[in-house]
């Protein structure tokens, strides 16, 4: 995992840019603006898991610190 990860870090975006490129190319610039927004709306909903997880993380968290117990590994 130590080389995959900054390699999916720098592939992945690259990939989106050709084919949002490719998308204009074939099906015109309204094809290429549906498929950014598309790619807008999942990044928003991914951003949202990823702040709900954190939130509950830190409430778990609060919890164990004023029970006073070890926090659950």
């Amino acid at each position: 995992m130590r080389i995959a990860r900054p390699i999916l870090l720098v592939t992945t975006p690259i990939g989106v840019l050709f084919g949002l490129r490719e998308a204009h190319r074939l099906a015109g610039p309204r094809m290429a603006l549906l498929m950014a927004l598309m790619v807008a709306v999942v990044g928003a909903f991914l951003w949202m898991t990823v702040r709900r997880v954190r939130a509950e993380a830190a409430a778990g968290r609060a919890v164990t610190r004023d029970a006073g117990g070890d926090p659950p590994r």
